[in-house]
């Protein structure tokens, strides 16, 4: 697959949840962009490998370890980031968690850390990374969602609830940030193949109705969507705002 052409020489990118899949292309491919990567994420040891893979381009990649169910790991991630990484041209609110279960059968414990992760952390690093935008009348945001945010799939009551939750919260971030030349999108992918979702749906006879209701037939790679971040994150996108970019081959339009 081909490469985008995107510049963004030295400008600062924070990518969560960047230590696997989506995430970790996402880095990448501003790094080969030009861009110095503040990086978040679970595994302590994925982020160093990224940030060796990183170094080596000739960039300059800092890494933080959080748990982003916890409000008080989420602030002191960008705080510490906002510290050493200031100033953060690119926002790309990534990280994301699910959890399988019908309605009937809901644990709320698992549903408060999908929502807390995947709803409350955008919002908590946003808070706080766009207060410094504001001062500079400047900057972007991406929010990496799902087609699950448009529609429902059985047994994703708090991922789909969360996010739809993202796209309303990305709609009010572009009307409130606008005005301070912050421009604000979002990305929702259809199932993507990150080594996770091989495993999960390398098996024909599972992917089969999936990939039925997709027009391209085909499921999206990690550099699909890596590529349209980027496109929203640039000049070339300047009068895109507040929408929501979907990756999916045409899921969302088919019937």
């Amino acid at each position: 697959m081909g490469k985008a052409s995107f510049d963004f020489s030295g400008e600062n990118v924070l990518v969560t949840g960047a230590s696997k899949g989506i995430g970790r292309e996402i880095a990448l491919q501003f790094a080969r962009a030009g861009c110095n990567i503040a990086a978040s994420g679970r595994d302590v040891s994925d982020l160093r490998s990224l940030s060796a893979e990183i170094t080596s381009l000739g960039r300059r990649c800092e890494i933080r370890a959080a748990e982003l169910a916890s409000e008080e790991e989420t602030a002191a991630m960008t705080h510490h980031f906002l510290q050493t990484m200031a100033p953060i041209d690119i926002l790309i609110n990534n990280a994301g968690t699910t959890y399988l279960a019908e309605l009937i059968n809901l644990d709320f414990e698992n549903w408060d850390r999908v929502l807390n992760v995947n709803l409350r952390a955008p919002a908590v690093i946003s808070k706080l990374v766009v207060r410094e935008m504001v001062k500079r009348k400047r900057g972007i945001v991406v929010n990496i969602s799902s087609s699950a945010g448009e529609g429902g799939i059985l047994q994703h009551a708090a991922y789909c609830a969360s996010k739809h939750g993202l796209h309303g919260l990305t709609r009010v971030m572009a009307i409130e940030l606008g005005p301070h030349n912050i421009r604000v999108n979002a990305v929702a992918p259809t199932i993507t193949l990150t080594p996770l979702g091989r495993m999960v749906w390398g098996d024909p006879v599972k992917s089969k109705p999936m990939l039925d209701r997709i027009p391209l037939g085909r499921f999206a790679e990690p550099e699909d969507i890596a590529h349209a971040v980027l496109f929203l994150a640039s000049d070339q996108a300047s009068m895109i705002h507040g929408e929501v970019l979907f990756v999916d081959g045409g899921m969302n339009v088919s019937i």
